[in-house]
């Protein structure tokens, strides 16, 4: 796979023949709604078997060969290059696959019963293939220590089905929010932890679940070693069963991070007890905040590199969101709430109102902005291959054991091509 930025007035007939591959090829891999109408800026995965390199002003062969480690002549033999004074800028270089090495990873995606409860069995199994854990979001918490009970089996039969590890998700969610006051009753009885960890050992063992996810969140600093003392009575239960347990926690970039939403997570420690945990990089842009990018690459190095320098680097699960937002302009602190959607939407609003989609260096993410028929100015925010792309190359520099993506269901299918292109996917089951 390779990605390709579409220029003002490119076909996709001539960008197929730029690549030696065919427009049906490219629309059918980036399953364009509309392969005649590209939009200026949209970023296309061009299914290939190696890859392309264009010659850049100043560049040699040897910059090339030391960039994709291939050996200069194996690149002369490979293009039939005779004359290697007189490479045109412009003159396109091809980089066969067995140079193009990819390292191991985990990767996981939560399902979220509440968003796609009917058709979940056959979102996962679209995307198996590409997965090392399935966390089915949620078993919620009660204030006596049990869990209220869903309907998940169909989803762990598919899991299996795709040599997937299904993982069981427990939450502190009431009337559909976080609640501290909840988690604060459980995490301060040590006869509710206990009846906690009883009963979602046992759901485990009945259902076929391979691990146990804690995503406790808005837990206060009056919980935090609570919260480590659960995760050490768990882990000692879920060794004896050969389980994975992790845990999600909030982004933080330094140490002392105040605030109900950072207090209760204590990085150094889930890092030491936890198999892995699940860093909750994303939602800078979010429904009720002003507009920009969900996950941006700058924000999102900070938190990996500070939860790095705390924790091994095989422990960390990098978030990924697989969606954007379309903010309504002029923001309104308090009133604006920004509609969530997917890659495809972005692209069909882009192509519906002639919005040339830029990029911003910085946050590593693509947006655009469009007028809809009420006179009403719009700005979206998403992913794209570019930004998966950039998430990908933070995951191989920092040697992290994988990632993660929040949450199946949304549309975006060169996220599940790209896999291919940089990755060998674990399969632990």
């Amino acid at each position: 796979m390779q990605i390709h930025l579409v220029s003002p007035g490119e076909s996709l007939f001539g960008i197929a023949q730029a690549y030696n591959t065919t427009s049906d090829a490219i629309a059918q891999a980036n399953q364009l709604p509309n392969p005649d109408q590209l939009v200026s800026g949209q970023a296309l995965i061009i299914p290939i078997i190696g890859r392309f390199h264009w010659i850049q002003p100043g560049e040699s062969l040897w910059q090339i060969s030391q960039r994709y480690q291939i050996p200069v002549e194996t690149l002369l033999e490979v293009n039939q290059i005779q004359n290697t004074q007189n490479i045109p800028v412009g003159f396109r270089i091809y980089i066969p696959t067995q140079f193009l090495q990819n390292p191991a990873v985990d990767i996981g995606a939560y399902v979220d019963l509440q968003i796609t409860r009917e058709e979940s069995p056959a979102v996962v199994d679209a995307v198996g293939e590409y997965l090392t854990f399935i966390q089915t979001f949620s078993y919620e918490l009660n204030e006596d220590g049990t869990l209220s009970p869903i309907d998940d089996q169909a989803i762990i039969n598919t899991a299996y089905e795709n040599q997937v590890v299904p993982l069981m998700v427990i939450t502190n969610i009431e009337d559909g929010g976080f609640s501290t006051e909840l988690v604060t009753t459980v995490l301060q009885s040590e006869e509710l932890q206990n009846r906690l960890l009883d009963e979602a050992i046992a759901l485990m063992d009945q259902k076929g679940y391979l691990g146990l996810d804690f995503d406790l969140e808005y837990l206060g600093a009056q919980n935090r070693e609570q919260y480590n003392q659960l995760m050490r009575k768990a882990k000692t239960r879920l060794d004896e069963k050969g389980y994975f347990l992790s845990s999600a926690l909030a982004p933080q970039v330094e140490p002392g991070m105040t605030g109900v939403l950072y207090e209760g997570h204590d990085y150094a420690t889930h890092g030491e007890i936890a198999d892995f945990v699940f860093l909750m990089t994303y939602e800078w842009g979010w429904t009720g905040g002003p507009p920009m990018a969900v996950a941006p690459i700058d924000q999102v190095r900070r938190v990996i590199e500070y939860a790095a320098s705390v924790m091994p680097n095989d422990k960390i699960m990098m978030g990924i969101p697989l969606y954007g937002y379309d903010w309504t302009l002029p923001f309104i602190e308090g009133e604006t709430r920004a509609r969530a959607i997917d890659h495809q939407e972005a692209i069909e609003l882009a192509a519906t109102y002639n919005a040339a989609i830029e990029y911003d260096p910085v946050a590593q993410s693509p947006f655009f902005n469009y007028i809809d028929e009420s006179g009403v100015k719009h700005e979206v925010w998403f992913e794209d291959a570019r930004s998966i792309q950039a998430k990908f190359d933070l995951v191989k520099e920092l040697g992290l054991r994988g990632f993660y993506y929040w949450v199946l269901g949304w549309d975006f299918p060169q996220n599940w091509l790209l896999i291919d292109e940089n990755f060998n996917v674990r399969k632990r089951v």
